[in-house]
């Protein structure tokens, strides 16, 4: 049976070399017999072939019946989900709809089968169905070895803990506990750890766990705000504790560590012998009591309900978060600064005491660290929010805080956002002549001479990089165009692209709205522009530095203009920065149909193109909207279409975040310290879908980074011999609106 509790003992009876005694007295010790510096994991076979099944029993007893057969066939995994558990996901998206109308005490089984080939997958299948088929279920028991369909079933599974997290009351804390039973007293130890969870009127608790093993999550909400709450809470603890250890003879921890929270019941369930073992073991390791005291061996049988951690309300945007840290390996400022989850911690303790009005040092310590690691060093990509079990976006948090702090200055940003032209063809002219004094003095005294402006702005100047473009050419908008095609897009050049040109590594191509009207005109589109193209914007630039209403007004111009040009979206609409096209579909509630090159190009262009694949390898590079976007498959598909060899690196973000590539560059160089190490060195040119993103990653892997549709338009051609008449004046096409 699974135990974590206490200190792993077994290494006194099992090994004979004190070395290895050791080593294994410290694997899950946390931190109270030494510090672990370096570990070394062993990989298990991934296998290229799975399948699953839900089951659905109508009561725990069958399920458990059902788990006792099933450890001695073929299976990788069997998960239990008690009805509760059913209740709290059945209105996620993709869940099935019959779990809606089960009965109460129904009890499902998620089974997985894994093996090398599908042969072997539907003989296993088969004993598997073979094995169980005298136990009564309330659905025919099918597997599935559809990728999209077993997602969409483990799913239910992988909900569970946030479905609780998602409907606690503010303020409250989750609370997961995990024991294990031996197998053949499973149902009657699950009926009963229900019972007493209704006894205690934790009516939202779910139960969930490793069948096989006898090994249960429970899942449930606690408001440590008063008294009484606590007694109630300690009651519950005190009864598991009898019902686990005295009744069922099982362990109070299968996986989880032992902590504070289950320090007073370790001597209850090892006996007082070995426990007085666990403490000269203590002893012997820690003589002064130093290492983390108080975990796991403990002498005040209460401390699991002191010193209890408050979760304050702070801000709507992330008052579910349960601290559980899913978030952080996700966050491209990890290991160099904070982390989502601490962002949130710090924030809510910087409310606390705001509230309390007690140590304003600590209060204005905090403030004054987190203006950088919290707030300067946050990209606001949104990855977080992937990975968080309530989808908690943290970037959201930091925005609202810099809007909060940029009051003074949301006047000058509406100023700017009424003259979105001005400020382009500023960009256009201050990039034009950076790039004029970088082939006048060369790359080495550029940068010297950018480092030293820099340095005496105190970093207030962005940090100049031999990759930042030229300033782009103006968009030269014509008439009288492609009157006769059928096939009609309208394309917004976003303002980044408006602005940058090409770099000094694209080897005199064309800048990127040019190669995006070559391509479109390639698969016989008619292009059509949105009226007063040059002030539009979809205000990304202004909301992400906390610049809110003058964000909203680009949002609003811009929805507005598209629509007009769209016809009320019956043509699609095309943006060529996957960042942008995200704001817009986030922010633009009408019925555009909104797309980035990617999907645009699968959807509308390769029906019209014909491609021949370059006999090339090359890497690609997926930013962050397009991740949010869910379009990183048809992006790695596209390319591998275009390309004989395509190379998917695993680094999450680039870390640029629009402009803080060129302002805070420490992030974008922390982000991709690891990138040019996953990419053979004979690849030479890599593609993404964001400009400012590809500066970055063309910076820090010497590899020439473009627009996937640089790609796209090198390996195609017309699909047919039909032309339409247009006029041409460096690539744009133009129909008036």
């Amino acid at each position: 049976m699974k135990n974590t509790t206490g200190y792993n003992l077994n290494a006194l009876i099992d090994f004979s070399d004190p070395f290895d005694i050791i080593e294994h007295l410290m694997i899950g010790s946390e931190g109270t017999l030494g510090f672990i510096s370096e570990i070394s994991l062993k990989t298990v076979p991934e296998y290229s072939c799975r399948a699953s099944s839900l089951m659905i029993f109508p009561d725990i007893e069958k399920a458990c019946q059902a788990v006792s057969i099933l450890k001695s066939t073929p299976v990788s995994a069997v998960e239990l989900i008690d009805r509760a558990g059913l209740r709290s996901v059945e209105n996620e998206d993709g869940v099935p709809d019959y779990l809606k109308f089960l009965h109460n005490d129904v009890c499902a089984l998620l089974v997985e089968i894994v093996g090398g080939n599908k042969v072997e997958i539907n003989g296993n299948i088969e004993i598997i169905k073979n094995s169980i088929k005298n136990i009564p279920v309330e659905k025919t028991v099918s597997f599935t070895d559809i990728p999209a369909e077993y997602e969409l079933l483990w799913k239910i599974r992988k909900g569970l803990f946030p479905s609780v997290g998602a409907m606690r009351k503010t303020g409250t804390t989750v609370i997961i506990e995990d024991v294990a039973f031996p197998v053949p007293s499973l149902a009657e130890a699950t009926l009963d750890l229900q019972k007493l969870l209704k006894k205690y009127r934790y009516d939202e608790a779910v139960i969930f766990g490793h069948a096989l093993e006898g090994n249960l999550h429970f899942v449930f909400t606690q408001d440590f705000n008063s008294q009484e709450e606590i007694e109630r809470y300690g009651k519950l603890m005190a009864e598991v504790s009898d019902l686990v250890i005295n009744k069922y003879d099982g362990s109070l921890k299968a996986e989880h560590g032992t902590g504070r929270n289950m320090a007073p019941f370790v001597e209850m369930e090892w006996g007082k012998e070995a426990y007085q073992l666990m403490k000269e073991i203590k002893h012997i390791f820690d003589p002064l009591n130093i290492l983390n005291p108080g975990v796991i061996l403990n002498p005040d049988n209460e401390i699991h309900l002191k010193n209890l951690k408050p979760i304050p309300t702070a801000n709507e945007l992330i008052d579910k978060c349960t601290e559980c840290g899913f978030c952080e390996p996700s966050c491209v400022s990890a290991d160099m600064t904070i982390t989502p989850r601490q962002r949130i911690v710090v924030h809510r303790e910087m409310i606390a005491l705001a509230k309390s009005g007690h140590e304003p040092h600590i209060a204005a310590s905090l403030a004054k660290s987190f203006s950088y690691v919290g707030n300067s060093t946050c990209a606001t990509d949104g990855l977080c929010a992937l990975s968080c079990p309530v989808k908690i976006d943290t970037g959201n948090l930091i925005k609202n805080l810099r809007a909060q702090k940029l009051n003074s200055g949301q006047n000058r940003a509406m100023w700017l956002a009424n003259r979105m032209s001005l400020v382009t063809a500023s960009v256009r002219v201050a990039l034009s002549t950076v790039n004029f004094f970088h082939k006048l003095l060369g790359t080495r005294i550029m940068k010297r001479v950018s480092g030293g402006f820099r340095r005496l702005s105190c970093d207030r100047i962005p940090l100049w990089n031999q990759y930042m473009p030229t300033g782009a050419e103006r968009i030269n908008i014509l008439k009288e165009v492609n009157t006769e095609s059928p096939l009609k897009v309208v394309y917004f050049p976003s303002c980044i692209n408006r602005s940058m040109g090409v770099s000094s590594d694209y080897n005199d191509e064309r800048q990127l709205y040019e190669k995006m009207i070559q391509l479109l005109h390639k698969g016989g589109y008619e292009v059509i522009y949105p009226e007063n193209l040059n002030n539009l914007c979809c205000g990304m630039a202004f909301s992400s530095k906390g610049y809110t209403k003058a964000g909203e007004k680009k949002s609003n111009e811009l929805e507005a203009a598209l629509l007009r040009a769209s016809r009320d979206g019956e043509y699609p609409v095309l943006c060529d920065m996957s960042p942008c096209l995200f704001t817009m579909k986030e922010n633009m509630k009408s019925n555009l149909k909104l797309f980035e090159p990617v999907e645009f190009i699968t959807i509308y262009l390769l029906p019209h193109l014909a491609i021949t694949q370059l006999d090339d390898t090359i890497t690609i590079f997926s930013v962050c909207s397009l991740k949010k976007m869910g379009l990183e498959k048809k992006f790695t598909d596209l390319a591998r279409l275009c390309a004989k060899e395509v190379i998917v690196t695993e680094t999450n973000c680039c870390g640029f975040a629009g402009d803080r590539g060129f302002t805070y560059p420490e992030l974008n160089e922390h982000g991709l310290r690891d990138l040019k190490t996953q990419i053979p060195e004979t690849v030479k040119y890599g593609y993404s879908t964001s400009r400012t993103c590809e500066i970055g990653l063309t910076l820090h892997t010497g590899i020439s980074y473009k627009s996937i549709v640089y790609l796209v338009d090198q390996v195609s051609s017309k699909q047919s011999a039909v032309t339409f008449p247009c006029l041409l004046n460096r690539g744009a096409f133009y129909t008036p609106v």
